[in-house]
């Protein structure tokens, strides 16, 4: 039996998008949160940077979309970006009367960083835990708010539209979703007149990755078999400096240690940016991700070094204490040796594609952060835009959805989760596999150079692992396990679809039988859809 929960608004996932539209929400409707693991985990968590907006006199909107259109490579949508950066500082305030402490030099003024590809001072952060530092703010306020609902361990199974009803449309609308109380494994279907997608990145489709366990890309993979539009999926940022370290699980350095002065070196200590980019260390980080890749295979070393032994030692570890603790750990004093690096898959431009309101293409259905496509990033996303696009969109779907609410009903009549005929699964073996093997593909034949032999290669052994696991889907009951592998295999195809489609080099995806871009057929957003 399918447990039926009503909603006003639903929201899947609990980062910085999620949570922060849910609190505005809440002061109109009844929001039920629901999040596949504890509600503190997410890619928001692991943020360590900090958020971009232009706060600092010697700064201004012009040059923040400047530099966030040079690092897109001609693909941002100029007028998404021209919100974002407008409405930006705004919500700096907001989360400050929220109650977020960000790091101030002096008692009144924040302390602006500056990263790879800005042109200023504009980083605004808690010293290196931004994203932790916002995400325990929010959700406390979120976990005390009258109106809201946290349902941890909840994971989404897919969405409710109208071929759950066996109607056939294209006009299509999104009622909720299925859900699985991974706890008990209880399935519940959750009605509501408006859903949020914020469900967060798709990291773990490789094998290295930076992003926590749960970002498997399951709100694309959802969307995506519901019928909305994805594009640029292509577009997959790998962070150029990840620890490198058995023990490290891909921690990352943040971009702010190369703009507090950080270098990048061969095990030999000797330079290399300089070959590669008149911004030397602070290039943007498709630039030097490719930098660290070309000098590795060049070398046969394994990892590339990050110096800051000669920078002032206390401000250092003042700066970065989260860094330097997790090194020392390792056995690595970054004041004192320099720092192994590789790079590691980081974050998705692409994603389900949304206006300007985060209205997606499917009805009643909108999403923000990571999950989505707006269009700010381009072909590669300017550093610590990303919690900035998550803020500004998630409140402008709050304010487009408080417009309409009333009118809107969360009474359809969906059947149950039908589960006849399915057995308790027995072959784990099969699930650990086909999720290793998918990521491995990914890491060797989708990563940050790319060719035709590759893709079409990678192509082939995913569909092979889609068959296999499609049927052991289908006759198995379900578990997180089985969807998370699902979603990764469906996320793949897609990235690996929209590579194909991309027959030039450009931001992010670069292969080397089209190394130029190509603006005459190219300059447009790759879009797939299921339907």
């Amino acid at each position: 039996m399918t447990e039926e929960i009503k909603t006003d608004v639903l929201v899947i996932g609990s980062g910085i998008g999620g949570l922060y539209f849910a609190l505005h929400m809440a002061d109109h409707a009844q929001v039920t949160i629901i999040t596949k693991k504890e509600s503190c985990e997410s890619n928001t968590n692991w943020a360590q940077g900090g958020i971009a907006a232009t706060i600092d006199e010697s700064d201004s909107t012009d040059l923040h979309i400047r530099d966030t259109l040079d690092a897109g490579a001609g693909l941002c949508n100029r007028e998404m970006v021209s919100l974002m950066v407008t409405e930006g500082p705004e919500h700096i305030r907001r989360l400050i009367q929220l109650g977020v402490e960000f790091t101030r030099s002096g008692s009144d003024n924040l302390d602006l960083g500056r990263e790879g590809g800005h042109s200023r001072k504009r980083i605004v952060h808690a010293r290196d835990f931004t994203g932790q530092e916002v995400e325990h703010v929010l959700l406390e306020r979120a976990n005390n708010h009258p109106r809201i609902s946290v349902l941890e361990h909840h994971f989404a199974i897919e969405l409710l539209t109208e071929h759950h009803l066996h109607v056939k449309t294209n006009d299509i609308t999104c009622y909720g979703a299925y859900a699985l109380d991974s706890r008990n494994r209880k399935l519940k279907k959750i009605l509501a007149r408006t859903t949020l997608l914020a469900a967060g990145g798709l990291g773990r489709v490789y094998l290295h990755t930076t992003n926590p366990s749960i970002a498997t890309g399951d709100g694309i993979a959802m969307a995506y078999r519901a019928g909305a539009v994805i594009a640029n999926m292509e577009f997959i940022q790998f962070h150029p400096t990840a620890l490198f370290h058995p023990k490290a699980n891909s921690f990352l350095i943040s971009e702010a240690v190369r703009g507090f002065g950080g270098i990048l070196k061969l095990k030999n200590g000797q330079e290399f940016m300089h070959k590669y980019d008149k911004r030397e260390n602070l290039a943007p980080r498709d630039i030097v991700a490719r930098a660290i890749d070309s000098e590795m295979k060049k070398t046969g070393d394994e990892c590339v070094f990050l110096d800051v032994t000669h920078l002032d030692p206390q401000k250092t570890v003042e700066h970065f204490p989260n860094i330097y603790e997790t090194c020392l750990g390792l056995g690595i004093d970054m004041t004192k040796e320099m720092i192994p690096v590789v790079p590691a898959a980081h974050y998705s431009c692409g994603g389900i594609k949304t206006d300007e309101f985060g209205q997606t293409s499917i009805n009643r259905l909108y999403a923000c952060g990571e999950t989505s496509c707006t269009g700010v990033h381009g072909a590669n996303r300017l550093a610590s835009n990303s919690l900035l696009e998550a803020l500004v969109f998630a409140y402008r779907s709050y304010t487009r959805i408080k417009e309409n609410i009333a009118s809107l009903h969360n009474d359809t009549g969906f059947p149950d989760w039908d589960d006849t005929g399915t057995v308790n699964p027995e072959e784990w073996i099969l699930v650990s596999h086909n999720k290793k093997e998918a990521q491995q593909v990914m890491n060797d034949y989708v990563g940050i150079v790319r060719s035709d032999l590759r893709l079409q290669r990678a192509k082939r052994r995913i569909e092979f692992l889609k068959e296999e696991t499609e049927a052991y889907y289908k006759k198995t009951k379900i578990t997180t396990q089985i969807l998370e592998l699902r979603n990764i295999i469906k996320v793949a195809s897609l990235i690996i679809d929209g590579a194909i489609m991309r027959r030039e080099s450009r931001g992010l995806h670069y292969t080397t039988d089209y190394p130029r871009k190509d603006d005459k057929h190219f300059l447009i957003d790759t879009e797939q859809r299921s339907f």
